[in-house]
């Protein structure tokens, strides 16, 4: 079948390098992609804002199946769209998708539906937030409620952080995203990625993950899209994953299908494992990036027909097999990141670092110019390897990275130390 990847970032490269082994694929096109993805995939630069365009290239292209990687489109409505038009797509509609393009509206469902979350409440006015934020004390998290490309959280550890962040969403610099704030308490525990596919009524539980929001070594600077990550959690133990579905994911579903937005894609539950079992962080309506690219790497089986059950329905008596290795991603950002970075800069060692046994680059910002790999965004490389241990598979990512010779660029050089220590405690 011909299928069309909607998408640019390291998510979309590993997406579009799991799909492009498929024995159903006969084509595979990404819009608009990235120098790295265009080696699994013909690039056509798409405006994903553009509905009528992306569904006129399907119509053109005879595209069987739509899968759309980041939010924002999800949010605006492309999955709708496409629907209308005749078009199968992976990926929920525009209402189901305000579990993530609101966040006060996911907190919201957690109240009515008894699902564990931090306590919180709702602003429109920075006066009233600031004077909730003193009254509950610090530390507290403040968020925008829209979409902010992971830059409308900020977890403050004193009062000032927390009103300096209400001034900051308030005062437009995270658009119409910071319209309305959700002040929240501060959860203690430790922080796990949770991925489930979903048809609307039923759940497939993926492999976990574990995700490094900081910018920094020490998990110290400001929160970015997240620096790295690896599979599986360890402390997503059989028990706590069967908690998540029981008391967060099942009673989701159940919500969203009697307000009539039935949840239909991959939903992704940032939970933080607490003394009390696992409590909902917050909710995104697609794969995590850098999580999906050690997802990727672990899953044995055929993508496509599970992203096609989850359109059709399909999913009661669907499974997935996985290696049991585990698998690490580091990113290679550019030097500035999450603040303002330089565009354009020269990428060498690509080729030489994936030589190295186990090793997968994908590409997050990249372009092509003539021979040359150049810098395009903020998170440019994912570097992945996989090994027999977590520890193993740290020291792949890493030695590639040596390999790179991208001056402009750094990277946190810590990526799955919780993981690293639990493994050399066991011995």
């Amino acid at each position: 079948m011909n299928i069309l990847l909607l998408g640019s970032g390291g998510r979309e490269h590993a997406l579009a390098w799991k799909i492009a082994a498929s024995p159903l694929v006969t084509k595979l096109w990404c819009a608009p992609g990235n120098a790295g993805i265009a080696r699994a995939a013909t690039c056509v630069p798409l405006d994903l804002a553009d509905h009528a365009a992306v569904i006129d290239f399907c119509k053109a292209n005879a595209i069987e199946f739509v899968v759309v990687g980041p939010e924002a489109p999800l949010v605006a409505g492309i999955v709708d769209d496409l629907t209308a038009a005749g078009i199968k797509a992976f990926g929920p509609s525009s209402k189901a998708a305000q579990l993530e393009g609101s966040k006060g509206f996911t907190k919201d469902l957690c109240k009515a539906h008894g699902i564990p979350t931090a306590a919180y409440e709702r602003f429109s006015d920075p006066g009233e937030a600031k004077a909730y934020i003193r009254v509950q004390g610090a530390p507290i998290v403040v968020k925008a409620d829209g979409l902010a490309a992971g830059k409308g959280v900020v977890v403050a550890m004193t009062l000032a952080e927390a009103e300096d962040a209400v001034d900051m969403i308030f005062g437009g610099a995270l658009g119409e995203a910071g319209v309305e704030v959700v002040v929240e308490d501060f959860l203690v525990g430790e922080e796990a990625s949770f991925f489930v596919l979903c048809d609307g009524e039923h759940a497939l539980a993926l492999a976990t993950a574990q995700d490094h929001k900081r910018a920094y070594d020490g998990d110290k600077g400001p929160n970015t899209g997240g620096m790295g990550a690896y599979s599986p959690a360890p402390v997503m133990t059989e028990a706590v994953c069967k908690q998540a579905m029981e008391r967060i994911i099942t009673p989701t579903l159940k919500g969203m299908k009697a307000m009539g937005m039935p949840f239909k894609g991959v939903l992704f539950a940032g939970l933080m494992i607490t003394e009390d079992g696992p409590q909902l962080i917050e909710y995104n309506v697609r794969f995590g990036d850098p999580e999906c690219q050690v997802l990727m790497l672990r899953m044995l089986s055929d993508i496509v027909p599970a992203l096609l059950a989850c359109a059709d329905g399909q999913l009661a008596h669907f499974s997935l097999r996985w290696v049991d290795e585990p698998a690490l991603t580091v990113v290679m950002a550019a030097k500035g990141y999450p603040g303002a970075y330089e565009k354009g800069t020269r990428i060498a060692g690509l080729e030489r670092a994936e030589q190295i046994p186990g090793v997968e680059i994908f590409h997050a910002g990249t372009m092509a110019s003539g021979d040359w790999i150049l810098a395009n965004g903020g998170r440019v490389l994912a570097v992945t390897a996989s090994a027999n241990t977590v520890a193993e598979a740290q020291r792949r990512a890493y030695e590639a990275i040596g390999v790179i010779n991208w001056p402009e660029g750094f990277c946190r050089r810590d990526i799955g130390w919780q993981a690293v220590a639990r493994e050399r405690g066991r011995k």
